[in-house]
């Protein structure tokens, strides 16, 4: 069985506190390794040794991290094969689906290598008599990212790429599900080229969320989870004057208007809502036909596509999805489908007696269809976090962009339609920070950047893009005069340049 300590001064170091987790595979049930859990003092000796080397890799020219970056470009390359397999058997997503997890998560190394452009500063010539100002971005020092169990490879390397490439030292957290990949990208950083001690990996519980938390060296926390989770993180954070950026939960709506290419709109809605198990914070998970005879047209040609998904083991390449991450994810989810039962809601697909011939312990769900939800039922309130698409038929345009708007999280949406201005109606008033016209997965590319709106997101800066790097880095601007032999005696009003 595989063990998992930590990654501490650029080597593996084997816990202390006495504490692990098991690590299953969600595919068939088995114990695939255990981890260890931090305590709070193996977390200190990890901030110390990022602190102890952050100073010289600050120093380090920014061509010079760039070039780290583009090293461990290569390396993942070389060993995608190998990530794509460890985040399969942890996580559970298929091996195609894994793939994806990397790439996404590389585009945002590409846009690090970058850095050398991304923090130029500023420049006045003389902006007052004999004066220069100019503006630099200085790294803040020793950050920390807690990252979640279903994005393993991508939001690990969303947080830890822009964060080095800036000059700081990075302490992980990652998910104590799927620790595998966030270890092996550690090895592949040293590789590359990055200084011991700038890269560090610590395994743990809420203990070591915490002790982050309450660490005064420490500059700067991102987090992606749960909202309740985020809220937690955002305010513990901020109380003892740390930078946060935490995202949290969705329920992302796709409205579909009469005058939709309804086939184009299945087709995107069920790999939006049913790919990597729904166990994705930008999955479609309510459909919002306007109008009945578009939501019974809608109905009609998602139920044998529901009905039709191909659910396989996670090495099964042919598979639309694989299971769940842990027995307790399956077991919540199957719980919500009997909470929408209760409600009222009509199961149109019922995916909860599907069994996996020859993994039949693994954490499996069918795809489940719910039509005629209400926006007060719980199953439309709350983040599910799988397999189960809500349909919620709304009469006009007005009230689903209503619906949208009103729902306590915001962000991803999507709308379908061949009417520019419609689109450009709902682009321009959606409460939402991510938004798709004809695309039900809105996430932006690297080069801008992603993040919600309300209970989806606490802080002011998002991830990747022109954000990062803003979130990483501190603003100094110098205002500078050299003498000139100009007399001008003491002045006790504030200066001004005009």
């Amino acid at each position: 069985m595989i063990h998992y300590g930590h990654f501490i001064g650029g080597k593996h170091v084997k816990g202390t506190s006495g504490k692990t987790a098991d690590v299953f595979q969600p595919m068939d049930g088995t114990i695939r390794a255990e981890v260890d859990l931090a305590a709070p003092d193996e977390m200190r000796n990890a901030v110390l040794n990022a602190a102890k080397a952050q100073p010289a890799w600050a120093k380090t020219n920014p061509q010079r991290r760039a070039r780290v970056m583009m090293n461990f470009l290569g390396l993942i390359a070389k060993h995608n094969d190998e990530l794509a397999e460890i985040l399969a058997r942890e996580h559970g997503k298929t091996i195609p689906d894994a793939r994806g997890d990397i790439q996404r998560g590389v585009e945002v190394v590409e846009f690090a290598c970058g850095i050398p452009h991304l923090t130029k500063g500023e420049y006045t010539e003389g902006a007052g008599p004999g004066i220069d100002i100019y503006s630099m971005r200085q790294p803040l020092g020793v950050v920390a990212g807690i990252t979640p169990f279903n994005f393993p490879a991508m939001i690990p390397l969303w947080k830890m790429a822009p964060a080095i490439a800036c000059g700081n030292a990075f302490i992980l957290k990652p998910s104590e599900r799927a620790p595998g990949v966030p270890m092996r990208l550690a090895e592949l950083m040293i590789e590359a080229g990055l200084p011991a001690g700038i890269l560090n990996v610590v395994n743990g519980d809420k203990v070591a969320v915490d002790a982050i938390l309450d660490d005064p060296d420490i500059q700067a926390v991102g987090f992606v989870g749960s909202t309740p989770i985020a809220e937690y993180v955002y305010t513990r954070a901020t109380a003892t004057g740390k930078r946060a950026q935490c995202f949290g939960g969705a329920k992302n709506h796709m409205v579909v208007m009469p005058d939709a290419d309804l086939d184009q709109a299945v087709d995107a809605l069920i790999g939006a809502s049913f790919g990597s198990a729904g166990e994705r914070c930008m999955a479609i998970s309510v459909a919002v036909p306007v109008g009945e005879n578009t939501a019974n047209e809608l109905m009609k040609r998602l139920v044998p596509r529901v009905e039709a998904l191909k659910i396989g083991a996670s090495t099964d390449v042919q598979a639309d999805y694989g299971p769940l991450v842990t027995k307790a994810h399956l077991d919540k989810v199957k719980s919500y489908i009997d909470i929408g039962l209760e409600e009222g809601a009509k199961l149109v697909v019922d995916g909860r007696g599907f069994k996996m011939q020859g993994y039949e312990n693994g954490y499996y769900l069918g795809g489940c269809l719910f039509d005629n939800v209400t926006k007060e039922m719980r199953i439309y309130k709350e983040e599910i976090f799988g397999p189960v698409l809500s349909v919620v038929r709304a009469k006009t345009y007005e009230e689903a962009l209503n619906l949208c708007n009103t729902h306590e999280y915001g962000n991803g949406v999507a709308i379908y339609t061949r009417d520019g201005d419609a689109a450009r109606d709902f682009a321009a008033n959606v409460q939402v920070g991510m938004v798709g016209i004809n695309v039900p997965i809105p996430v932006p590319l690297a080069y801008y950047t992603f993040g919600g709106w309300k209970r989806s997101s606490f802080g002011d800066l998002n991830q990747h893009g022109p954000d990062s790097i803003r979130f990483y880095t501190k603003t100094k601007t110098v205002t500078s005069r050299w003498p000139t032999g100009i007399k001008d005696g003491a002045s006790f009003v504030i200066p001004t340049m005009g």
